[in-house]
């Protein structure tokens, strides 16, 4: 906001001196225009009185009339009233100033609030609305900025189909969403065009109100072929997951058995139930797919899938594809296995020295519960700079779980280590360290580590553990 302040107050000087608004300002940004607004209003504390600084090389003449529109601008953002509400009289005939009453539709003063929102009123057409829906729905954020919203909504419902399409494209996520939520209202769109934008848009928001808005419009079968195959292939899976539900609907329920293993949970849930509706059982579905251990083409979905609707029993088709050859599918059974409660740590161990990091990650998330049960020199080992960066990040998570003396032996030991990462770790894990209830009070082996690391902690707080842990000050 300071940054924003500082440019606001270098285009207030060269507005000033009569430079033109295209040439100091980036027009069709928002943020230029609020900039000005605010920077106008800067004071320069460093002179006297007390005046922005355009103020004292170029003030305002008492005559508004004389103005044009660079000074004019100046006038509608002016620290005092009386002359906001002037300027916004005289704002009528240049078309250019219309972004700053915008923002004086929601200003704070009654007076120059009623006159800016009337000429708005008068002027604001489909044209001007769509190149100024950005600023207003910035500007209706702030108290009494509802009116410019509300506005746009009456004047922009008038507009065509066509005349929308460029705010469904805006980078600005509030524009789109504004946009085509008149666009579901006024029912611009067709199905397959709003199933094409719940596929395409990146915000959840859109997605759902595109795809909702599209699934409801169905009347036919006719329909499902232009409005399902856009869903079902979306890359987000809140899309995927409306699409795999409409296929009951759509009287396709079959269809759904094919993304019971989705890689999306959302999507593999919805497929669960559309699956359940039409007779099935997904959880025997995931069994026939699990029992091959060794198949390649066992899809990582299908495996966590089995632990979502299955039960403990289902652990002895997991157990085996902790040795499977594609690493995603041995992640997925580690994560399985944990949660259906049967993480055995003597069986998850080896696969802590695993190649592929997201085993190794799921593998320390398995036996956190379980940490204490680990040997620590064996933890320790794996600490050591020649093993990979995923096994030691993983092996000091593990021996951090345990708490006492050994988090705070391991955590010391790896205060210089060369890996950016794990040195910020240790740190942090010395600096929330406290004395375990279970461990002995006054062992040297503390005062040690924590004068080790003294440079972490202000004189008081090391004072205050080595008193929680027994030990000398």
């Amino acid at each position: 906001m300071r940054e924003g302040i500082e440019d606001g107050t270098v285009a207030a000087m060269r507005l000033a001196g009569d430079a033109p608004l295209r040439s100091t300002l980036d027009v069709a940004d928002p943020g230029d225009w609020l900039a000005l607004d605010a920077g106008v209003r800067e004071v320069a504390w460093y002179r006297s009185p007390f005046l922005p600084e355009w103020e004292h090389s170029a003030p305002l003449p008492v005559d508004l009339t004389q103005l044009g529109e660079s000074r004019l601008a100046l006038a509608l953002c002016h620290r005092d009233g009386r002359i906001r509400q002037e300027a916004v009289r005289r704002s009528a005939p240049y078309p250019g100033l219309l972004p700053l009453v915008v923002i004086r539709c929601a200003d704070w003063a009654r007076p120059v609030r009623e006159r800016a929102r009337q000429l708005l009123r008068e002027v604001l057409d489909v044209n001007s609305a769509l190149e100024l829906t950005p600023l207003i729905l910035r500007v209706g954020r702030r108290d009494r900025g509802a009116f410019g919203v509300d506005l746009l909504g009456k004047v922009l419902r008038r507009a065509s189909h066509g005349r929308l399409a460029a705010l469904f494209a805006d980078p600005d996520r509030i524009v789109r969403r504004f946009a085509y939520r008149l666009a579901v209202e006024g029912k611009l769109l067709r199905p397959a065009e709003l199933a094409r934008a719940a596929a395409q848009d990146q915000d959840t928001l859109v997605q759902d109100l595109c795809a909702t808005a599209a699934l409801t419009a169905l009347r036919d079968e006719e329909a499902f072929e232009d409005v399902l195959p856009p869903l079902l292939t979306a890359r987000n899976p809140r899309t995927r997951s409306a699409g795999v539900t409409a296929l009951r609907r759509a009287g396709r329920s079959e269809q759904a058995r094919q993304f019971l293993s989705d890689r999306s949970a959302l999507v593999r849930a919805c497929a669960r139930y559309v699956v359940r509706q039409h007779g099935g059982d997904p959880a025997a579905w995931y069994r026939e797919r699990c029992t091959a251990s060794d198949d390649p083409e066992l899809s990582p979905g299908a495996v966590i899938g089995l632990a979502e609707c299955g039960v403990r029993a289902d652990a002895g088709l997991l157990r085996p594809l902790l040795a499977h050859p594609a690493a995603r599918v041995r992640a997925r059974a580690v994560a399985g296995l944990r949660a259906l409660d049967c993480a055995d740590t003597e069986q998850l161990r080896p696969l802590l020295d695993d190649p592929a990091p997201g085993v190794v990650r799921e593998t320390a998330v398995a036996l956190l519960p379980s940490a204490k049960e680990l040997p620590v020199d064996w933890l320790l080992e794996r600490t050591g700079s020649e093993r990979p960066q995923h096994v030691r990040l993983a092996a000091f998570r593990l021996l951090d779980a345990r708490g006492g003396v050994v988090a705070l032996r391991a955590a010391v030991g790896l205060l210089e280590d060369p890996d950016v990462k794990l040195r910020t770790w240790a740190g942090q894990s010395v600096q929330r360290w406290h004395p375990s209830a279970d461990e002995r009070r006054g062992d040297p082996e503390v005062g040690e580590l924590l004068d080790r690391s003294r440079h972490l902690f202000s004189a008081r707080v090391l004072r205050r553990l080595k008193w929680e842990a027994g030990v000398d000050g």
